[in-house]
């Protein structure tokens, strides 16, 4: 079997943009021919795309960086110069991106399948054709392409299951998983025999769900102790808890014990502890449950926490436990994906000025061409996060009370909109 590896960081960078031409048309009879210089192609894009094939982030151990192609430099001729060709990383599906130094979700990859561009290629650069005017008919120069930056991301991996087993080393979960799906589980009598998640497919009653064996839990998990997070991460997109308890006490723990330390380590993570849950009361075959099983029922007697004995030894008592989890499945909503944030740090908000100069309304200050140069027009997403830019900056409302109004023409470094309420 392979490694598995849930968790890795990895470098991408974007393509830089080719620069602008300088080249002036020649051709016979013609000795001074006008500005002809070429745009320089755009960079190309780095984006994520979830996959099926793959079930571990294995592949990343071996390579860390990625960078896409640049964009080639425009040419005479008025010839743009060609865009770099977009970088496509395949990651298993359920992995989330995040930024590695903020934390931040960029993307959450659970559809099988689907692709999604997370950083942009630079713009190329304009060559000198479009400088020209009427008091400077030869210009001698170009913009340089736009320049991309490194970007270091963070790839973990969520298991996407609709069921989760939870329970501490030893209390017989993959055994369960074993018992009512089709999956084959490393089992064996020792702790943290299962060291990856291991998922299943459950059919009940014309009904099919997927269920996850996780990695046992220790107290301090939330912390990191043991397998922590490893174990924690893959319970966060499951819609309902399975919690298995060793009810015999054969490992020489108290179940009820067990049962607390388990619920302060999900409460601690986050709302897992809040999470539908039943109680798979397991090892029911051996002797001395019956004291402890009477103990868990008075505990949770005020609780809407269903219990229910198997013993997965036996393969006796599952038929019950996975009907209530089957019902309890098609009242509950499918899990949201990870709300997504924008890459792009905003840039630093700096003052402006708005005025109105022949019927078009001027926006300008020291941060508006960075904000320009951070959009690409072409994209909706880009274009998206430009127009909550400027709502956040107050650019909207100043033009507003400036005058504008629905249609008028609003001009930013260069680049003219027309203005909608």
């Amino acid at each position: 079997m392979a490694l598995f590896v849930d968790m890795v960081t990895i470098k991408a960078k974007a393509g830089d943009g080719g620069n602008g031409c300088v080249s002036f048309h020649r051709e016979k009879f013609v000795q001074t021919g006008g500005p002809d210089g070429g745009d320089g192609g755009r960079g190309g894009d780095i984006a994520f795309m979830a996959t099926q094939r793959m079930h571990t982030l294995m592949d990343f151990r071996f390579r860390r960086s990625y960078m896409a192609d640049n964009g080639e430099d425009g040419s005479g001729g008025r010839c743009t110069g060609k865009s770099g060709k977009t970088l496509v990383i395949e990651v298993p599906q359920g992995t989330v991106v995040k930024d590695k130094e903020t934390g931040r979700v960029l993307m959450d990859l659970y559809k099988n399948d689907e692709v999604k561009v997370l950083l942009r290629g630079g713009k190329g650069g304009f060559g000198n054709m479009h400088f020209a005017t009427p008091t400077r008919q030869a210009p001698n120069f170009a913009k340089p392409g736009e320049k991309t930056e490194m970007r270091e991301l963070q790839l973990e991996l969520k298991s996407i299951a609709d069921v989760g087993l939870v329970g501490f080393p030893n209390v017989g979960k993959s055994t369960i998983l074993s018992v009512v799906t089709a999956a084959k589980p490393k089992i064996a009598n020792y702790h943290f025999t299962t060291l990856q998640p291991n998922l299943g497919i459950v059919r009940q009653d014309g009904y099919s769900f997927v269920m996850a064996d996780i990695p046992g839990l220790v107290e301090g998990a939330a912390e990191g102790v043991g397998l922590g997070h490893a174990f924690l991460r893959h319970v966060e997109r499951t819609r309902l808890l399975i919690h298995v308890l060793d009810i015999a006490g054969s490992e020489g723990r108290d179940p009820l014990e067990d049962f607390d330390a388990i619920m302060k380590e999900l409460e601690q993570y986050g709302d897992l502890s809040r999470r539908p849950m039943v109680v798979a009361a397991n090892k029911c075959d051996l002797p001395g449950y019956e004291e402890n099983l009477s103990r868990l029922k008075e505990k949770l007697k005020d609780s809407d926490v269903p219990i229910f004995e198997v013993s997965a030894a036996t393969r006796k008592g599952f038929e019950p436990l996975m009907r209530a989890v089957a019902a309890k499945l098609k009242e509950l909503p499918e899990m949201e994906p990870f709300e997504e944030e924008d890459f792009m740090p905003e840039p630093e908000r700096e003052p402006f000025t708005v005025t109105k100069e022949g019927g078009v309304y001027v926006v300008s200050g020291p941060s508006m061409e960075h904000l320009v140069n951070s959009v690409n027009f072409g994209d909706e997403q880009s274009l998206n996060w430009f127009h909550r830019t400027l709502r956040r900056w107050g650019v909207i409302d100043a033009l507003r009370e400036a005058g504008a109004g629905e249609g008028d023409t609003v001009s930013i470094e260069d680049m003219e909109f027309d203005f909608v309420e």
